[in-house]
């Protein structure tokens, strides 16, 4: 599993990180939407585990660039917010695959993240 984390909160990506490795993927972590483009470029990835609200850039331009640049590219939306909480991110983002709260168990969003991950 190669796996790409664009989170601005580096303690959270941290943590996610230490889960997805314990399942054997490897893991990039990036904090900004810039930094994560460039990542796109420069290799694919199974999934991206993306915060819908990022402090740098648009999480949204990550998304549809992975879609556009890797089509397939699975993408799990992390959010501590109730922004989209009407299921109105999957009709903009077709490679949108789950919206998970930021606060939800780290072993939850790893079994999702794997099973994405063996879908593409």
């Amino acid at each position: 599993m190669n796996i790409l984390i664009v989170e601005s909160v580096e303690a959270l990506a941290r943590l996610w990180r230490g889960h997805l490795e314990r399942q054997g993927a490897v893991v990039t972590c990036v904090e900004t939407s810039d930094a994560a483009i460039e990542k796109i470029t420069e290799q694919c990835y199974d999934v991206i585990v993306l915060d819908l609200v990022l402090q740098q850039g648009s999480a949204l331009a990550v998304a549809d660039f992975a879609e556009y640049r890797k089509p397939g590219t699975n993408v799990i939306f992390v959010t501590d917010t109730t922004f989209f909480s009407d299921g109105s991110l999957f009709a903009i983002t077709p490679n949108a695959r789950a919206l998970v709260r930021t606060n939800a168990p780290p072993e939850d969003l790893a079994a999702m993240v794997e099973h994405y991950a063996r879908a593409s």
